[in-house]
């Protein structure tokens, strides 16, 4: 069981509590940016591009920014990376 809480976290190079506070960004700044878009929906004048710029940084925060810091010793990066990168 305990193999769980560390083998995900070690394979992107953080320990459990580094990956927990990264997770918990992560969400809290979907969560804001989803908000944003569903006040948007309802008054499409608010909030024009908070949503967008939100996917965007966490885009640069997890993809970009993990591949110039992923050493030799992590693993290798994963397909779908590649994918988001043409996005």
């Amino acid at each position: 069981m305990f193999r769980s809480f560390r083998e995900h976290p070690a394979s992107v190079g953080e320990t459990y509590i580094e990956h927990f506070f990264h997770a918990m960004s992560f969400g809290w700044a979907m969560l804001r940016g989803s908000l944003a878009c569903f006040v948007h929906g309802l008054f499409p004048w608010a909030h024009t591009r908070t949503g967008s710029q939100a996917v965007i940084r966490l885009h640069d925060r997890m993809v970009i920014n993990r591949k110039k810091l992923r050493a030799d010793e992590m693993s290798p990066l994963d397909p779908q990376d590649s994918i988001a990168e043409n996005i």
